[in-house]
């Protein structure tokens, strides 16, 4: 296929440093996010929808094209001539198509160097167990992922099998061997690649989603099975990941995924991206890291002590590396990445830190190691 695409052109227009997804829609210049925030492109005219369209002709299989005629969504990835990656979903909205493009790095990022706590590479040691990554759309949750398998393909002989809608960083064989399957290229559905998986001798399974109680089953299965499973979640703190995998399953099941979730997790790290406050644009990791102790097993197995995963996170943080968001807050805020407002904005309980903000409570339980 011709590289001289439109779409090609006007990604090049587009795509900096700073622009993490772009959007394409009828009646409206291309949008960009900058830095986490929304920006018309200047310099573009309104698109109607045949612009949109071409677009979609550009970048889509005429399978896909079919598909969403039919009134699907439709994922894909997309690489602009080794300069760039994106993960596409494309859709309808009042009746015409849509386009947004996630931009992926082309290298797999080192985990050094994203911020997180030294903790999280403890837990991609892990040989078995379920490790889920959560957050909102557009909290790094996928590149914290790709940074825990790189550490795995770089200091482990094992073989690591990832399921995705659409493949994001590609992984090179280091240490490891890593087969990567797309949803709708390389096996027919989740359904289909999720029940094959344990037939493909994997030691290290990553789930791009875990969508519902099926993908939750088998996961967990995996993990039960001595495999290392890892996924993501569209939660945003560790105690509403817990509940929303158990809600997952109906209610005479629950009892029995509570005993297994509490022995089988390992670890929820839940993240944040807020912005730096030295006017770079540039943005800063925020994390909650949950910790499989003895006290965290019994406060995910029995419902009565679900509420106390949060407080046990706190008392916790020095002795198992844990520690919850506003720990990570004040931690930032001390380190001056993050201005008090931010903080504050972004605390899970901000009368709390304001306390730990003026000393009135010692901060040494609060600093993260």
């Amino acid at each position: 296929m011709a590289r001289d695409k439109a779409i090609d052109q006007i990604l090049e227009a587009l795509v900096d440093d700073q622009v993490s997804d772009i959007h394409f829609k009828a009646g409206s210049t291309p949008v960009v996010r900058r830095s986490g925030h929304i920006v018309h492109a200047e310099g573009f005219p309104v698109f109607a929808a045949e612009h949109v369209n071409r677009i979609i002709s550009e970048i889509a299989s005429e399978k896909q094209i079919s598909s969403l005629n039919e009134g699907n969504e439709i994922d894909l990835a997309y690489s602009l001539g080794g300069k760039a990656r994106f993960r596409v979903n494309i859709f309808h909205q009042r009746g015409t198509p849509a386009v947004v493009m996630r931009k992926i790095p082309f290298s797999v990022p080192d985990i050094d160097k994203l911020g997180l706590p030294p903790i999280v590479k403890q837990i991609a040691t892990e040989r078995r167990g379920l490790v889920l990554v959560t957050g909102a759309t557009g909290s790094g949750k996928s590149t914290t992922l790709a940074a825990m398998i790189r550490h795995i393909n770089e200091n482990r002989k094992a073989h690591i099998v990832t399921i995705e809608d659409p493949i994001e960083f590609l992984h090179a064989d280091i240490a490891s061997s890593v087969c990567q399957r797309e949803v709708g290229i390389d096996t027919a559905g989740w359904a289909n690649a999720l029940r094959s998986v344990f037939r493909q001798d994997p030691d290290v399974i990553l789930i791009g989603e875990m969508r519902d109680a099926e993908t939750a089953l088998i996961a967990l299965t995996g993990a039960e099975t001595g495999h290392l499973v890892m996924s993501t979640l569209h939660t945003t703190d560790a105690a509403e990941t817990v509940n929303r995998i158990i809600d997952m399953f109906p209610s005479h099941q629950q009892k029995q995924v509570r005993i297994q979730l509490g022995g089988l997790l390992k670890g929820v790290i839940s993240q944040r991206l807020l912005p730096r406050c030295d006017d770079s644009g540039e943005r800063v990791l925020a994390c909650e890291i949950m910790m499989h102790t003895s006290t965290i097993m019994d406060c995910i197995s029995d419902p009565e002590k679900i509420y106390l995963i949060h407080e046990t996170m706190e008392q916790s943080g020095r002795q198992y590396g844990m520690q919850t968001f506003d720990m990570a807050l004040f931690q930032l805020l001390t380190d001056g990445a993050i201005d008090q407002e931010t903080a504050l904005s972004a605390a899970t309980n901000p009368t709390a830190l304001i306390l730990r903000i003026k000393g009135v409570e010692s901060s040494d339980d609060w600093r993260v190691l």
